[in-house]
């Protein structure tokens, strides 16, 4: 599994020129699933997501989770983060699961963050999607390690 997190103070997807969902303060995550991630990999980074402080106290310091601050995420599927592109010039794409293991992992995730009461606007899964976000801080951030690494 790997996931690209934005810290931001609004974000929009839209489909066919349709805004199909928006958030103000909260994150945009961009969620792959690959082959061999399980239920637990996604009950565990859904756990994550939603813990995560990286969101400023009144101090100014990272402190507090999406949770803390009422926050929400918009979820986006994005097989293309299992991209290899270090041989050759069009990137391979044999990590991420197929689109039968990926959607009910992509569900379970989605529906793990709304059980720890994060609210969560999806993109359309398999859709060509445009995505408007105002990164805040920038704050990004990679979670999720390569199949050799783990």
């Amino acid at each position: 599994m790997k996931l690209v997190l934005q810290r931001v103070s609004e974000a929009a997807v839209s489909v066919n020129g349709e805004v199909t969902g928006s958030i103000g303060r909260g994150m945009v995550l961009f969620l792959c699933i690959e082959k061999g991630d399980t239920e637990a990999v996604a009950d565990r980074y859904a756990l994550k997501v939603a813990s995560l402080r990286i969101f400023d106290d009144p101090a100014g310091k990272m402190n507090l989770s999406v949770q803390e601050i009422n926050g929400a995420v918009l979820l986006i599927s994005q097989f293309t983060l299992a991209a290899d592109a270090e041989k050759g010039r069009r990137p391979s794409f044999d990590r991420a699961a197929s689109p039968e293991i990926a959607l009910p992992l992509y569900n379970r995730f989605e529906q793990k963050l709304k059980d720890d009461g994060v609210p969560v606007v999806s993109g359309v899964f398999q859709a060509m999607m445009k995505i408007t976000l105002v990164n805040d801080g920038p704050v990004t951030l990679i979670l999720g390690k390569s199949k050799e690494e783990a």
